[in-house]
């Protein structure tokens, strides 16, 4: 807990802490505009408002927004010193490394909280009919369990290499992501998870089309088992980086 207390106050005053709001804002804030601007006869429901929301949220943010804070991240421990605190105090750098990945996980979660609770505010501006409240809360989480593989991922080719090749691995893993997501490969790709849990649930194909009832994309079973995926892979994955971590504060 102190490690993971010690983090967030790194970020205190930061952009990360702007960027967890502006983000899920920009996303709800386009699919408003959308609807706003459709024929006045036009159907304003909830679905298509979440449909716009959910699907864009993990084909562009989840890539590129956890790619982004773990430059921040990377970059902001250069400044202070690049952990050189640690060759000076008894810290296990493995531990360090665990808290940051828990630390960006938390403010993935909270970026998903503001995308929650900002398309249910704007469903009530543009939205008509009962709220499915169900849908967007389950679709948040969801979204954020099944990117939390990602994190460790990214946060290590941004400590290894920097700004430039952290976003380019988010750029490729969106890419990667949206192709595999409707194909079986997709329990391959950690970027793919989030889009494809997001298809049973919101009922959208990764393209933005409506999947009809019967479409395969439907299966609700990917769901618990992305779910599984994911956190086994996460912890997984920061174990394996956390070990690197330590082997290169120790060398330097």
């Amino acid at each position: 807990m102190n490690m993971i207390q010690s983090e967030l106050l790194k970020y205190k005053g930061t952009f990360t802490r702007k960027l967890i709001l502006l983000a899920p804002l920009l996303f709800v804030i386009n699919a408003l505009l959308q609807k706003l601007f459709m024929p006045v006869d036009y159907s304003r429901s909830w679905q298509l408002l979440i449909a716009l929301v959910y699907n864009w949220w993990p084909v562009i943010f989840v890539p590129l927004g956890i790619a982004l804070l773990a430059a921040l991240g990377a970059s902001q421990e250069k400044k202070a010193g690049n952990y050189r605190y640690l060759r000076a105090m008894n810290i296990s750098p493995a531990r360090i490394w665990s808290g940051k990945v828990i630390v960006m996980a938390l403010h993935t979660l909270v970026a998903a909280f503001f995308l929650m609770v900002a398309t249910v505010i704007s469903g009530f501006i543009s939205a008509d009919g009962p709220v499915p409240w169900l849908k967007i809360f389950t679709g948040g989480l969801v979204i954020w369990v099944a990117s939390l593989a990602i994190i460790p991922i990214q946060l290590w080719v941004a400590s290894w290499k920097g700004t430039f090749y952290s976003m380019t691995a988010g750029f490729a893993g969106m890419i990667a992501g949206v192709l595999a997501a409707p194909k079986s490969c997709w329990v391959y790709v950690p970027w793919s998870w989030p889009t494809r849990l997001m298809c049973p649930i919101i009922g959208v194909h990764p393209n933005g089309i409506l999947l009809e009832a019967t479409d395969p994309l439907r299966d609700a079973s990917s769901i618990p088992a992305g779910i599984t995926l994911s956190i086994l892979s996460g912890i997984l994955i920061t174990a394996i980086t956390a070990i690197w971590f330590d082997r290169k504060e120790v060398k330097s």
